[in-house]
């Protein structure tokens, strides 16, 4: 049976299923099928071309090429160890942080190459936050963790921590929760709350593109969805990369979908393309749950 064959039989067969398994009446697809040029359209955010990465002598990433628009979500995903985090981390410089680590090739954030020598780090971290797979607020108050970046960034006006600290938990969903509390500690707050307040912190610094790193795998499906609808509505500001194993949340969420396996990029494309019909027989596996 051939890939082509196989898969047109299999989604001829599932296409009403599909349709309830991958995009549930909450969330309708992030791009509209009859648009899906409109990625090709869009200004491209990032563009990571040849991408090599290094552990030591371990090659974790081989030749990686991909556009991210810009506005749109983009979801990486693929089985563990296939390399999606340590792209992911690239894109903000975190592994420069692990020692033995080494890069090679090129990634433009609005055609600035950000591992050229000068580039200043940690601004680049301002303008592409990270969002991580477990919440980690500070061990501060609700007010202090979503402050923390603006006063390291110099702001010390009450008025303007406070008006920034409120615009973040609002965009972040939170602020009609918390708003009575914010000097409590943030570690009082529910896992979904922790979530959303580590995002709220992230949009303080006023960044330009945001990574998540499997944000709501370790969060109850109430909270999931909260996550879900915030990534949905946040595009509209941010470029979003989400890595994520979950393949009925990177349907709903996403407008890009990139399948990564043994630290290559597979394929990638317009999501509504990539879950209907896959280039790559590998990707038609993997999202057919035939591994993972």
């Amino acid at each position: 049976m051939t890939a082509k064959g196989g898969f047109a039989r299999m989604t001829e067969a599932t296409s009403a299923p599909f349709t309830e398994r991958f995009m549930p009446p909450r969330l309708t697809p992030a791009i509209d099928p009859r648009s899906v040029d409109d990625l090709m359209d869009r200004p491209q955010k990032i563009v990571a071309t040849g991408v090599n990465f290094f552990y030591g002598s371990h090659q974790a990433l081989h030749d990686v090429t991909l556009h991210i628009p810009q506005h749109c979500v983009t979801a990486l995903i693929g089985p563990s160890g296939c390399g999606k985090s340590t792209f992911l981390r690239c894109l903000n410089r975190m592994n420069d942080m692990i020692e033995g680590t080494r890069v090679e090739g090129e990634i433009l954030l609005d055609d600035i190459d950000i591992y050229r020598p000068r580039t200043d780090v940690v601004e680049l971290r301002k303008r592409v936050g990270i969002i991580f797979q477990k919440s980690n607020p500070f061990p501060k108050s609700i007010y202090d963790n979503v402050a923390y970046g603006p006063r390291v960034a110099g702001i010390r006006q009450r008025s303007e921590l406070a008006e920034i600290v409120e615009n973040s938990l609002r965009r972040s969903a939170l602020w009609e929760e918390v708003s009575d509390r914010l000097s409590e500690s943030a570690l009082k707050l529910s896992g979904g709350q922790q979530q959303r307040l580590c995002i709220a912190r992230a949009l303080a610094t006023d960044p330009d593109v945001l990574l998540m790193d499997e944000p709501a795998s370790a969060l109850d499906p109430k909270s999931t969805a909260r996550i879900e609808d915030l990534i949905f509505e946040l595009k509209d500001t941010y470029t979003i990369i989400i890595v994520t194993h979950n393949m009925q949340q990177a349907a709903r969420v996403s407008d890009q979908t990139a399948f990564f396996y043994e630290g290559r990029l597979v394929e990638a494309g317009a999501t509504t393309d990539v879950f209907t019909k896959p280039r790559q027989r590998q990707t038609e596996e993997y999202i057919t749950g035939r591994f993972g």
